[in-house]
């Protein structure tokens, strides 16, 4: 959904009103990098509201997820945030070490997803998932920690 009038559509479909905030968030997610802490929404949504309240963007990206026009991805401690984008779906490996995000395909999930059902009769919902993890940086780096000692 990085489209604007195609976010905006779907508010209106289900009577969400467009506030100049949410207007405001949800550019600034559009316009930025994937996976966007809330402080740093916050510090660019102040930048030209410099009274939206910190409140308000945890408000507004939680409707937002409860939607599916953003995504939820804990990075850290923190959670970040990402417009979705139909053509474009994906979940996230996270690095335990350097909280560097990836996306993964929704294939692996897929096949996952159904492998439980078959097996567990169980239908899970893998709809929004982090895996997490090392990379193959921090991987390296351990390993070679590892090595010398």
């Amino acid at each position: 959904m990085n489209d604007r009038r195609t976010v905006f559509k779907t508010l209106r479909d289900l009577g969400i009103r467009l506030t100049p905030q949410r207007i405001l968030i949800l550019d600034i997610l559009r316009k930025g990098n994937a996976h966007m802490g809330v402080e740093e929404v916050h510090a660019k949504a102040r930048t030209r509201f410099p009274y939206i309240d910190i409140a308000t963007v945890y408000r507004t990206l939680h409707l937002m997820k409860k939607i599916d026009v953003v995504t939820e991805v804990a990075i850290g401690e923190r959670l970040h945030f990402e417009l979705t984008h139909p053509d474009r779906k994906h979940h996230h490996m996270v690095c335990t070490c350097c909280g560097k995000a990836f996306n993964l395909a929704p294939e692996y999930l897929e096949r996952f997803g159904e492998q439980i059902h078959r097996d567990f009769s169980f239908e899970p919902d893998v709809r929004n998932f982090t895996i997490k993890g090392k990379c193959s940086l921090c991987a390296d780096k351990f390993e070679k920690s590892d090595s010398i000692l």
